[in-house]
């Protein structure tokens, strides 16, 4: 098949292909006239890419699969170098979701802060003599 053929089975760009044929992702075979030609396996391949991709791979770490895949083996994942990038990889998300459990602990910390806060204002605005309340958008209530 040819690259405007690969690109729409497989949900791409003829652009994003060349990409991945400069990237060596993709095999750079051509016929009698030069064109770039395609069979099901590369089909296979892009596949593959794009699962992976889809999951927050990045294009280099999606290459010991494809690799596993171009040996012959029946998935990509199969081969220790693709296994050693999950394993990167669920490291990596590991820590961002300690990142983002730590950023969300100090949210909720300020949420609270700031309730209380606006539930003493509006205490105090109850007190004679206390401070008029003031609307979110900078006006004074009604």
């Amino acid at each position: 098949m040819r690259i405007g053929e690969l690109a729409e089975r497989a949900g791409t760009t003829t652009r994003a292909l060349r990409y991945y044929e400069s990237r060596g992702l993709l095999p750079a075979r051509r016929d009698a006239h030069g064109h770039r030609t395609y069979d099901e396996r590369d089909l296979r391949l892009l596949a593959q890419i794009r699962t992976l991709r889809d999951f927050g791979f990045d294009l280099e770490e999606t290459r010991p699969f494809v690799e596993c895949l171009r040996a012959g083996h029946p998935e990509g994942d199969s081969c220790p170098a693709s296994l050693e990038v999950y394993r990167r990889k669920l490291q990596e998300l590991d820590a961002l979701i300690g990142e983002l459990s730590a950023v969300r602990a100090q949210v909720g910390v300020q949420l609270e802060r700031a309730e209380r806060a606006r539930a003493e204002l509006a205490a105090e605005s109850l007190v004679p003599g206390g401070p008029e309340p003031v609307c979110e958008l900078g006006g004074r209530e009604p």
